[in-house]
C-alpha cells in the first residue's frame, strides 16, 4: 500500500471560500491540517487548492515539505473562480492522481477537474450540505439549487467519505448513490493533544465549543442555567453573539463569551471545565464533542441525530433532551454525581481512542485511496 501510494499525488479542493488564513482567523488551521502532515509521508506530494491571497504561502512552514500551496491565481468572486480553478491550475490537476473535496461546498471544481483531466475523484462530507440546510430551514429555491449540485457530484465521484452513518442514510436515501461507493470514516480526533491533563478544575463550571447559531439551542442552555450556581464558558463566534449577551443578562446567567480559541490552546482550556455540554437541536458528527471526551470530561449532549451516535447513556456521556427543563434537570443529575461522572469521563476517553484517533482515520483513508 504505502508503495503504490509514494509514487501517487493527491489534490484537496478547499471548500468555496475558504483559505488557510480563514482557518487559522476561527482556530480550525491546526485541526485541518495534521493529518495531510501524516499523510505527507506516504505520497508523492499533495496539493491544497485554497480560495486565499498569496498570504496563505505565509503557513508553508507548517505544512509538510511535499504540500503544495496554490491560493487563488486570479482575484475572482469565490464562485466564478470555483468554475475557473481546474483550468487556471492546469499544470497541478495534470500532475495529480487523486481529487479530493474538503467538504460539498467547493466539490463542483473537483468534480469537473476530474472529468478534464480523467482522474478518480473522492467526495467528502464532513457535514451534508443539504441535510444541513433542511434542518436550517433554508428557502426551498436555494434546496433545490443545493440538491441538484450535490446530486451530480455524488454521481461523478469514485468514492464518498461520510463522517457519520446518519449522514450516509440520508445520502442513500435521498440520492440513490450505491452503498458500496460510501465509507463512513468520522471525523480524526489529535488523542495526544486532546488527553486528560492535570489541570485545576474549575468548579461549577460548564464548557460550550462551537457556532452561536440557531441550531446550537444555546437561549434554551442559558435559560436551563437560570437559577443555578453554575458558570457557562462559551467558546466560539457567530450571528447570535449579541442576542445571548443580552440573553444572558436578563436571565441573571454568569456566562463567558471568550470568542475563537486555536485548536492547539484548546485542550488546556477544557481540562479546566467540570463538565462539558453540547445541547444542539441536531448534529453530523461533531468535532467540539469528540475533544471534550477525547480530554476524559464527562460530558452533557442532546439525545439528536449525530450525538445519539457517540454516546451511549450515563456510559460515555449523558443523553437529554432538547428543552430547558431537561438540560436543567441533565446538569443537576450529572453535577450531584461524582462516581457517574468519573465513569462517563473514563468511557469518553475509551471511545475516542477506540475510533477517533488520527491513526485510525488515516488508515481508513489511505485504505481507499489505494484502493483507487
Amino acid at each position: 500500500m504505502t508503495y503504490s501510494l509514494k509514487e501517487k499525488t493527491l489534490a484537496l479542493f478547499f471548500t468555496r471560500g475558504v483559505s488557510l488564513q480563514r482557518w487559522d482567523e476561527v482556530g480550525n488551521l491546526s485541526r485541518e491540517i495534521v493529518i495531510y502532515n501524516k499523510l505527507a509521508p506516504h505520497m508523492k506530494r499533495i496539493y491544497f487548492f485554497t480560495y486565499g491571497t498569496k498570504d496563505d504561502l505565509k503557513y508553508q512552514d507548517q505544512l509538510a515539505e511535499n504540500i503544495v500551496i496554490v491560493p487563488k491565481m486570479l482575484p475572482l468572486p469565490s464562485l466564478l473562480y470555483m468554475f475557473a480553478l481546474p483550468f487556471l491550475a492546469h499544470a497541478e490537476c495534470r500532475d495529480s492522481d487523486i481529487f479530493k473535496t474538503n467538504q460539498m461546498k467547493g466539490g463542483l471544481a473537483a468534480m469537473i477537474a476530474a472529468h478534464v483531466y480523467r482522474k478518480k475523484l473522492i467526495v467528502r462530507c464532513g457535514y451534508e450540505w443539504l441535510n444541513s440546510s433542511i434542518r436550517a430551514g433554508s428557502i426551498w429555491w436555494k434546496l433545490l439549487i443545493i440538491k441538484l449540485i450535490e446530486k451530480v457530484v455524488y454521481r461523478n465521484a469514485n468514492h464518498i467519505i461520510l463522517s457519520a452513518h446518519n449522514i450516509k442514510d440520508f445520502v442513500l436515501e435521498r440520492f440513490s448513490v450505491p452503498e458500496k461507493l460510501i465509507t463512513v470514516i468520522p471525523n480524526y480526533i489529535d488523542t495526544v493533544l486532546f488527553s486528560p491533563k492535570q489541570s485545576t478544575k474549575h468548579q461549577k463550571t460548564i464548557y460550550f465549543v462551537g457556532r452561536l447559531s440557531a441550531e446550537k439551542n444555546l437561549f434554551n442552555l442559558i435559560t436551563a442555567l437560570s437559577g443555578l450556581d453554575f458558570n457557562l464558558v462559551v467558546f466560539g463566534s457567530g450571528i447570535l453573539d449579541s442576542d445571548l449577551k443580552l440573553h444572558a443578562e436578563s436571565e441573571n446567567v454568569r456566562v463567558e463569551f471568550r470568542g475563537n480559541i486555536s485548536n492547539d490552546l484548546l485542550p488546556e482550556e477544557l481540562n479546566k471545565a467540570e463538565i462539558f455540554i453540547l445541547p444542539s437541536l441536531f448534529e453530523g458528527n461533531p468535532k467540539a464533542l469528540l475533544e471534550a471526551m477525547a480530554c476524559g470530561l464527562p460530558v452533557i449532549a442532546t439525545n439528536v441525530v449525530g450525538n445519539q451516535e457517540l454516546i451511549s447513556h450515563k456510559e460515555n456521556g449523558y443523553l437529554c433532551e432538547t428543552s430547558v427543563e431537561s438540560i436543567r434537570e441533565a446538569i443537576v443529575a450529572v453535577t450531584s454525581d461524582t462516581l457517574l461522572m468519573s465513569t462517563m469521563g473514563t468511557g469518553a476517553r475509551k471511545t475516542i481512542l477506540e475510533g477517533f484517533s488520527i491513526e485510525h482515520v488515516l488508515k481508513s483513508e489511505m485504505n481507499i485511496y489505494s484502493s483507487l
